[in-house]
């Protein structure tokens, strides 16, 4: 099995949205070119959003504020819940408050550089734009962000920075834009510009002369499968971590939406580039469903280290200071422990693998706040992180304050996504992608507090411009016929039937446990050819074994969690199967993506430009069969280099 026997190439693409000129005039020329909807016409067209987390709320609400009519749905019971909820640390933005040296281009630098060169420089160049932008608007509505004592809003620092740029409140920043969101969105729900429907999940796309027109879900409480139409469709439904079974992501999060639409040929891109969080609470055993974040904002304050001696069980609080080894702060001087996230988590990696892990296993780190504490005094650590101490002390049963933390990398985010153009359109016509849906923006890996970022930004500023242009250039649009809804309805019932008739002998979680133990110990944090050539061997046989043995109890018109859970399981089976074959394909690392045998003598990743600098997005052939495009990247203003945070 070569890798040209994995996938076909099929031709080179480009976005053609992106305006060419200065980076920094492309998004300013792109607004004044887009065409508009006039607020009288936008009362006539009808957006269907997937989603309601910050990327779906905000574009909700924004789109509802417009004049359009919004039909919007989350699986949650209620916007709230959406996952973006569980963000903790803060959310970028080059205001410059600390005058530490921060500006548009350096947040633009870093975030090219984080990402290891594999972004977008127009993409990229627009989100450290609006990311000022972003900070008025939270405000006005009200999110509570810290403050310094003379009334500026408060930032610290995340990894793969210097400066400090990230605005926060307390342990809770994705709650408290969460809200603020979901109350702009909720105001729109009671002007009626918004209908909104909460247990109702995304099974298919309505597909009309080669355009998204619509959507068919599941309602969650009764099993009805329902239709709707409209003009065009957004899909703002998260990630896919949960790909892997154990990962930092709500248990619910899925990537149904988006793989459904990629079977209708939506292009899925970079799918390999999975971010592992180093700061998360380690794995203690198979009761585990999922895994806990500890928030990278406690890596301002709190010291990684290991004991310096392999094997050494003492308690972290009899190890002298001279028999510790403060890795971070030895291998990258210049950054500390505020590396990257990617190089943060590998370092963890190395050094439990030399056998000087801490906790169960060995699969562990400390995280001190002992200098910290002595430092800034105990009441100003509890100001700025008492509720993560708190939840780190409920899980565990150990208190962070008098003995340090254990912490181990975990899967988080994911950068790659639904490829997309400028607009945030993917290639299917009329089907918007944002947010951790979409991969247009982080590259090969994510900074921290990003996320948050770029979520708002595409919801309230830059989807609206793309998705008006679209709308106004295609006023002509025929009415949904019956035939594409009997059909995309009928797909949808035709696979709810094929689980509920298998009746196995596995339950559906026993399939994706297993799942998540191949792509962690052959996709993870490091990949090498032999192990992925394994497990492209594993995952169609567990597939296979899946539509054959997998057992879902109930029926499909009620109340039914196994069903669901079915559903999204059989899409993460084909989706890990992507994943490695991009991986695979990928003979190079950068960012997110270690492939062992890519390396410098440092072991620090080792990017291929001349074979690599591109976007893998791939075409849907069918079971097994790729089809790889290719969108070249181009650098002109930050010029890519070996990354060194040294």
């Amino acid at each position: 099995m070569t890798t040209d026997t994995l996938f076909t190439l099929g031709d080179p693409i480009a976005d053609e949205k992106a305006p060419r000129g200065p980076v920094e005039d492309r998004w300013t020329t792109r607004k004044f070119e887009a065409k508009l909807v006039n607020p009288a016409n936008k009362r006539k067209k009808k957006i269907i959003i997937i989603g309601t987390g910050l990327a779906g709320g905000s574009a909700g609400a924004t789109l509802g504020e417009a004049g359009y009519h919004v039909i919007q749905f989350c699986f949650q019971d209620s916007p709230r819940r959406a996952h973006s909820i569980a963000a903790q640390g803060g959310i970028n933005a080059a205001k410059n408050y600390r005058n530490d040296g921060d500006s548009v281009h350096r947040l633009f630098y870093d975030t090219v550089k984080g990402g290891d060169f594999r972004a977008r420089e127009s993409n990229v160049h627009r989100l450290a734009e609006i990311s000022t932008q972003i900070i008025d608007q939270c405000v006005a509505q009200g999110v509570p962000f810290a403050r310094e004592y003379g009334g500026l809003l408060d930032n610290r620092s995340f990894g793969g920075t210097q400066v400090s740029r990230t605005f926060y409140a307390r342990g809770q920043t994705g709650q408290q834009l969460l809200l603020g969101a979901y109350q702009a969105l909720m105001r729109q729900v009671d002007a009626g510009n918004v209908e909104l429907h909460a247990r109702h999940e995304m099974l298919d796309l309505i597909m009309q002369d080669g355009r998204a027109r619509g959507v068919i879900v599941r309602d969650l409480m009764t099993g009805e499968v329902k239709s709707y139409t409209a003009d065009a469709v957004v899909l703002a439904s998260g990630g896919y971590g949960n790909v892997y079974f154990l990962s930092t992501n709500a248990m619910g999060s899925n990537v149904t939406a988006t793989w459904r639409a990629h079977k209708h040929g939506a292009y899925f891109a970079n799918p390999c580039y999975t971010q592992i969080h180093p700061t998360c609470i380690p794995y203690s055993g198979e009761h585990q469903s999922k895994l806990t974040l500890m928030s990278e904002s406690l890596r301002n304050d709190g010291r990684v280290w290991v004991p310096k001696a392999v094997g050494d069980k003492r308690d972290p609080n009899d190890i002298p200071e001279g028999e510790r080894d403060y890795y971070l702060e030895r291998i990258y001087p210049s950054f500390g422990n505020l590396v990257p996230r990617d190089i943060a988590s590998r370092a963890a990696k190395n050094v439990c693998d030399e056998g000087r892990g801490v906790g169960p296993g060995g699969q562990g780190v400390y995280l001190d706040f002992a200098d910290a504490i002595k430092r800034l005094g105990r009441k100003t650590v509890e100001a700025k992180y008492g509720n993560l101490f708190e939840m780190y002390e409920r899980i565990t049963g150990e208190n962070p304050y008098e003995v340090p933390m254990r912490i181990y990398p975990a899967v988080h985010y994911t950068m790659g996504g639904l490829w997309v153009d400028y607009d945030l359109q993917s290639n299917i016509p009329g089907l918007f992608v944002i947010g951790e849906a979409n991969f247009s923006d982080h590259g090969a890996n994510r900074l921290g507090a990003s996320a948050l970022m770029q979520g708002l930004a595409d919801g309230y500023f830059v989807l609206p411009t793309g998705l008006g242009d679209y709308l106004a250039r295609n006023t002509g649009l025929d009415e949904v016929s019956d035939t594409a809804v009997s059909e995309a309805q009928e797909r949808v019932r035709s696979q709810i039937d094929r689980l509920l008739s298998i009746d196995g002998d596995r339950t559906v979680d026993s399939f994706h446990r297993e799942l998540g133990r191949v792509m962690w110990e052959y996709c993870g944090m490091e990949r090498t050819e032999e192990g992925l050539r394994k497990a492209l061997e594993l995952i169609p046989a567990l597939r296979e074994e899946f539509w054959t043995r997998v057992k879902v109890t109930g029926v499909g018109e009620e109340l039914n969690k196994e069903l669901e859970k079915a559903g999204r399981v059989a899409d993460f089976l084909e989706l890990a199967e992507l994943m490695c074959v991009d991986a695979l394909h990928r003979a190079e690392s950068c960012g997110g993506h270690f492939r062992a045998e890519s390396q410098d003598e440092d072991g620090e990743a080792k990017r291929d430009d001349e074979n690599f600098s591109y976007v893998a997005a791939w075409e849907w052939g069918g079971q097994g069969t790729p089809v790889l495009h290719q969108e070249a990247l181009e650098f002109e203003y930050v010029k890519p280099a070996q990354r060194s945070y040294k």
